[in-house]
């Protein structure tokens, strides 16, 4: 009933969600599984310690959160097919300035560019776009395009590791950026030949909502600050981008911690994209059928069980369900908490509204590595630390019980709006 359902929903919109699909693909150029396979070449070439390679690359991750605040909400006012353009420029050039970035303190440039164009605009082209141009199929929607993400994890580090061995970290992102060029922009672009329908459809939604009709109304961005819950749901909502990003970026210092090896674990990253998948797909047909707000509650149980695994096991075995657990709460993270705002804030200021989250999620990110390398420099164990961010999972899902509490209608707006 499930595939079913699914394959029906694709063939009938198989251009645009392998739209969808190709982006969030793309964004693992700047994503932290793809970027952390790198830092010990990286390190070892510019001569920086865990902790001065985390600050540089937090450093660059901050600077993106700022500016995703205004690069974001474009995708609300350009055409599509113009934003998408710019954005896959942007990427390529990102990748080529890495593979030829010349000093440590152009690191942080480098890393700025390769967050901005990869984790936060590419990201939020493909999973956006989805949450607007479906209303009822939302869920699957998301879930399908999400499937990049899933597939970067799972082929993408363990071919760079092998790269960087054969070739050297620089030709490696060269490749990237090659391969970026003569591929992302012309299939980007041809996937969206027929998107001008579906722009017009969604017009007249917008225009139905208006003037009084049934659909739910939009917020601002600044209606959605003003929104207590919203603070609530904060801890939750950016604790994969804290943890699995500090994970992922110091996961081969993990693996030589525990005697498991670089090739295992980024060998490994399938097991991460199944669960990913697993969860993705499960998850989008119930959002459909019983809300986002209902699915979200407790997605973060499995990270911090997986996080009790590395803090309790040694045996390279337990690898596998660790990076199983973490991919279950990716997974639901990529569908849940992206159709969550579009089922409760509405789709017109869509946008503004991700890009002020995947802001937050990008800032989140950013302190990440730098925390867990600052504790190892301090000499605290990989497992100790694993034990704290299981505590703060604890935390942060009775935060999000909480917020969620009576949620099952959208909220009234804010009496005067921003």
């Amino acid at each position: 009933m499930l595939a079913t359902g699914y394959l029906r929903f694709a063939r009938a919109n198989a251009r645009f969600l392998a739209f969808g699909f190709t982006m969030t693909f793309a964004s693992s150029v700047g994503q932290t599984f793809f970027i952390g396979v790198f830092g010990p070449a990286v390190r070892a070439d510019f001569g920086l310690s865990h902790t001065g390679w985390s600050a540089i690359y937090m450093a660059g991750t901050l600077l993106s959160a700022a500016l995703l605040p205004w690069t974001g909400p474009l995708i609300d006012r350009l055409a599509l097919r113009t934003y998408t353009a710019l954005v896959c420029i942007a990427l390529v050039a990102a990748a080529a300035f890495m593979a030829a970035v010349p000093t440590a303190g152009l690191l942080v440039l480098a890393i700025f560019l390769l967050r901005q164009t990869g984790q936060g605009l590419a990201s939020h082209v493909g999973t956006t776009s989805m949450a607007r141009y479906f209303d009822a199929d939302r869920g699957k929607a998301v879930a399908l395009a999400s499937l990049g993400f899933a597939v970067g994890e799972a082929v993408l580090p363990f071919l760079a590791v092998l790269a960087i061995a054969a070739l050297g970290w620089r030709t490696t992102y060269g490749g990237a950026a090659a391969l970026l060029a003569l591929c992302l922009l012309p299939a980007a672009l041809w996937l969206l030949r027929r998107h001008e329908g579906r722009h017009r459809e969604h017009l007249a939604r917008l225009a139905r909502q208006d003037h009084g009709g049934v659909e739910r109304p939009s917020w601002s961005r600044g209606q959605v600050l003003r929104h207590g819950r919203f603070y609530l749901l904060l801890p939750a909502v950016l604790a994969p981008a804290f943890i699995a990003t500090a994970l992922f970026f110091h996961h081969l210092v993990l693996a030589e911690a525990k005697g498991w090896g670089a090739a295992w674990i980024t060998g490994s990253y399938w097991i991460y994209a199944l669960g990913t998948v697993l969860a993705s797909l499960s998850a989008g047909p119930l959002i459909d059928r019983i809300t986002a707000a209902r699915v979200l509650p407790g997605f973060l149980l499995p990270l911090g069980l997986g996080l009790l695994l590395v803090w309790a096991f040694d045996d390279a075995l337990w690898a596998l369900p660790y990076l199983f657990l973490l991919g279950l709460t990716s997974g639901i993270t990529y569908t849940a908490v992206t159709a969550f705002w579009a089922e409760v804030y509405g789709v017109r200021h869509l946008g503004a509204i991700r890009s002020l989250v995947v802001s937050l999620s990008v800032f989140s990110s950013a302190l990440g590595p730098l925390a867990m390398g600052v504790l190892m420099d301090a000499g605290i164990s990989v497992e100790a630390v694993c034990a704290l961010f299981a505590l703060y999972c604890v935390f942060a899902t009775g935060a999000m019980l909480l917020a969620l509490a009576g949620f099952d209608q959208p909220p009234a707006l804010p009496a005067a709006r921003i």
